[in-house]
């Protein structure tokens, strides 16, 4: 893949393992995880199994994950949305729903999500310039015209939604993509514009270990 260049879109992209940073580079967690006083409930057996696998996997769970362990109910809803949006089976390969959460947190200054979202566009493209110029502005990098139609689409999608019609659908489906992959764009669109808004709204901290994975 070229330097600056996303890879092609619809095959499966397979994650590679994060560049984890060296010992000297750890730092203390930017702490409190949100600014709203809410303890966290006990958590069912599952959500023990999922953030123990999160433990084992990364090294460390998710603050998102944390910041939702207030309520059981709601941190089992998110992580299954989450879950089925970014990481099942789709016409959009787990890169692009990346870039797709990084180019609407971008829109939106999510400082979260672009922090953890932006390290795994890294990461799936092995490519940190990639990751930087999708946080900064993706008009910079060296998209193909899939992509770009794609993030076009959802940044129009995320700052005038009472604008979007029939053409821009037309221009997603000239670019190759299908009836189901447009409902998979708008999917993960509107769950990061959510996401977005919850995080800004308690000035929700990212692991500070993102900021020197896959670089």
């Amino acid at each position: 893949m070229a330097k600056g260049t996303a890879s092609k879109s619809g095959a499966a992209t397979k994650r590679p393992k994060a560049k984890a940073p060296p010992p000297s580079a750890a730092v203390p967690d930017d702490a409190p995880v949100i600014a709203l006083d809410l303890g966290p409930a006990k958590l069912s057996p599952a959500m023990q199994a999922y953030f123990q696998k999160c433990q084992d996997k990364l090294g460390f769970v998710p603050n998102v994950l944390v910041a939702y362990a207030f309520d059981t109910v709601k941190l089992e809803a998110f992580a299954a949305m989450y879950n089925d949006l970014m990481l099942a089976p789709s016409g959009l390969s787990k890169l692009e729903r990346e870039m797709i959460a990084v180019a609407v947190s971008s829109q939106n200054r999510c400082y979260y999500c672009l922090t953890a979202h932006g390290q795994a566009v890294r990461q799936y493209a092995g490519n940190p310039l990639l990751g930087e110029q999708m946080v900064m502005n993706y008009r910079a990098a060296r998209l193909d015209p899939r992509q770009r139609a794609m993030l076009d689409f959802a940044v129009k999608l995320t700052a005038e939604p009472w604008a979007v019609e029939e053409d821009d659908r037309a221009r997603l489906r000239k670019a190759g993509f299908s009836d189901r992959d447009i409902w998979d764009i708008a999917a993960v669109t509107g769950f990061f514009n959510m996401s977005n808004r919850v995080a800004s709204a308690t000035d929700m901290r990212p692991n500070v270990v993102y900021h020197n994975m896959s670089r």
